[in-house]
């Protein structure tokens, strides 16, 4: 797995892919809602996995509600081991694709809708997360590799990638430690086995 790219992948600096205009006035109460998810397909090789997204979508809610993080907006980018390597090589220096990448947004921290007196009260903006970036050809091998369902893989990847997003890390062996036995039991909830666990057993 990799480690979070150190800022958000060649745009705008502050805003991701999944920013996108927003009325202006919405009621002032409503309930926690899962992070809104844009889903970007970025190679046609992706298109042979039509369950993908909903995959995607089911993972990253899990996610979301093991750390408590909701309200929030998030791009997951579906592309190739070639588009990977260049990112790969551009924030972290290793020219090679890898699995996954997350990009958080900077100034990643929550929009608060703060009460004046006689204001109108608005909608608050939704948080920005950032950027997954998954690569088709790396992801598809390790599965294989795994002798695990894509799906499953996929998961995994996904909530490991939002995991970074909310701030987790695994540089330090206790930071891993602690990410990895949250994935676990996020990817429980999906019925998906652990992944940490089966690499164990098979040495």
């Amino acid at each position: 797995m990799s480690a979070p790219a150190p800022s958000t992948w060649p745009r705008r600096r502050e805003r991701t892919i999944a920013a996108r205009k927003r009325r202006s006035t919405l009621p002032a109460r409503r309930r926690a809602t899962p992070p809104r998810i844009e889903i970007v397909v970025a190679s046609p090789r992706w298109n042979a996995k039509r369950s993908a997204r909903a995959a995607l979508r089911r993972a990253i809610a899990a996610a979301a509600a093991a750390v408590s993080l909701a309200d929030g907006e998030l791009a997951v980018v579906l592309t190739d081991d070639a588009a990977m390597r260049t990112l790969n090589r551009a924030w972290r220096s290793k020219d090679t694709p890898t699995n996954v990448l997350s990009f958080p947004a900077e100034g990643n921290a929550p929009v608060r809708n703060l009460r004046t007196p006689g204001a109108r009260q608005t909608r608050p903006r939704p948080r920005l997360l950032g950027d997954i970036v998954i690569a088709y050809e790396t992801a598809d091998r390790e599965a294989r590799a795994e002798r695990k369902p894509f799906s499953h893989h996929l998961a995994h990847l996904a909530v490991h990638g939002f995991l970074h997003l909310a701030g987790y890390d695994h540089e330090a062996d206790d930071e891993a430690d602690v990410m990895e036995r949250l994935e676990s039991a996020i990817l429980a909830r999906l019925d998906v086995p652990d992944p940490y666990l089966a690499r164990s057993a098979g040495g």
